[in-house]
């Protein structure tokens, strides 16, 4: 299954910001809803965010309305997710993935993983 690749990932104090970024093929990107999820050790992997491939109805996890916007590049099959105001909790593995599912949070809807990026946040 042709996989998404996500980039950006690094380490940041509390406070700053970081971009990520999630490649993927365009018969994986075009027509698909494109939604980040992240993974803490020890903890399930949990929704953060998602949007139409061609940039519209963003949607997000209450923990990070507000803080990270979500966005697409359709031209390069492109979703971005910038986080502002990171803090301690956000510390995670975070992965782009793929769903035809409207407005979904459960990962189950989603397809075509990548292989994640470490988003570390220091105190």
């Amino acid at each position: 299954q042709v996989q998404a690749v996500e980039s950006g990932g690094g380490v940041v104090q509390a406070g700053g910001s970081l971009r990520l970024s999630c490649a993927a093929p365009e018969r994986t990107f075009r027509g698909h809803n494109m939604g980040w999820f992240r993974q803490a050790p020890g903890k399930e992997r949990e929704f953060v965010a998602a949007i139409s491939w061609s940039g519209g109805y963003p949607y997000y996890a209450d923990s990070v309305k507000g803080r990270f916007t979500i966005s697409t590049d359709s031209a390069k099959n492109t979703v971005h997710l910038q986080m502002n105001s990171l803090k301690s909790d956000d510390t995670a593995i975070y992965y782009c993935a793929a769903t035809r599912a409207v407005y979904s949070r459960d990962r189950r809807d989603f397809t075509s993983w990548g292989q994640g990026t470490q988003v570390t946040v220091s105190a």
